[in-house]
């Protein structure tokens, strides 16, 4: 065998033995803790249950969807949605305002979360009110990169937003859609727990993103049952548009992201998965 084809034969094997190490040592770690999500497993024990604090003054009988606004004093002047009050029913929360103990509107019960709080605070204190048109939820910047709008403009994209044609279809719309997050036609992104999302999670386990697109089908199985196929309909919904009978929110995914997006290393918000249901 001459000496060049040797020595390629050589560095093809450490080669393949360095591959199999970097596979081996960023293979997925089975966890064995289970958990039964379908068991509420924390119950109060106060006897009396929270003020209500979160109305939205004149929601009922609004004719308009809601526009529910997650916002907070860093996030600057709140002017620009004054021209969409023709548009919309405005409910505006800001969670590092002071707390008002004689109030009952427009108020969180904390600032932690992000925009989770709010949401949550306007669907328990209004559910019974939100209007037949809906409800779209943003944040309190008018630019923001939740939103498909080519400068990310919050104000020209709910300008031109058309609520009913949006909820036609599922009672759900979100305002991006993020190629990498499987909530697009599976013709045009990686769906969540394709063969791609699996290795890529078992390549780079530190990827969240990635680790989460892989166990979501999973996970969307042993909550609603099936095959988790439903998954695809994940998505950065950190701004959307939701009817109130067709397409429900899942609050059981709001709850926990509250806790979620608090811990510093969490580079991702959590919270993103938001589902419509019947």
């Amino acid at each position: 065998m001459r000496r060049r084809t040797r020595r390629s034969l050589v560095n093809i094997c450490f080669f393949a033995i360095a591959l199999f190490l970097i596979v081996y040592l960023n293979r997925h770690q089975p966890n064995n803790k289970t958990y039964a999500w379908t068991t509420i497993r924390y119950r109060t024990t106060s006897t009396t249950l929270p003020k209500t604090r979160g109305i939205c003054p004149g929601l009922a009988g609004s004719s308009k969807p809601a526009l529910v606004v997650s916002r907070v004093a860093a996030d600057g002047d709140s002017n620009w949605l004054d021209a969409l009050a023709n548009l919309y029913h405005l409910c505006v929360y800001t969670a590092d305002a002071p707390a008002d103990i004689h109030k009952t509107h427009l108020q969180v019960p904390a600032n932690r979360g992000h925009e989770a709080m709010a949401y949550l605070t306007f669907l328990i204190d209004n559910y019974a009110d939100i209007p037949a048109a809906g409800a779209v939820f943003v944040h309190g910047a008018r630019w923001a990169w939740h939103n498909d709008a080519l400068d990310y403009d919050n104000a020209a994209l709910l300008i031109a937003l058309n609520v009913s044609a949006a909820l036609a279809p599922s009672g759900y719309h979100n305002l991006r859609c993020d190629w990498s997050a499987s909530m697009c036609s599976s013709s045009s992104a990686p769906p969540q727990g394709s063969l791609e999302t699996v290795l890529s999670a078992m390549l780079e386990p530190w990827n969240a993103r990635a680790t989460s697109d892989a166990a979501l089908p999973r996970a969307f199985a042993a909550l609603f049952g099936g095959d988790g196929s439903a998954a695809g309909l994940g998505s950065i919904a950190d701004e959307y548009a939701s009817s109130k009978d067709g397409g429900r929110l899942l609050l059981a995914c709001l709850v926990p992201s509250m806790f979620y997006a608090c811990v510093p290393s969490t580079s991702f918000h959590a919270y993103s998965i938001i589902v419509p249901f019947m």
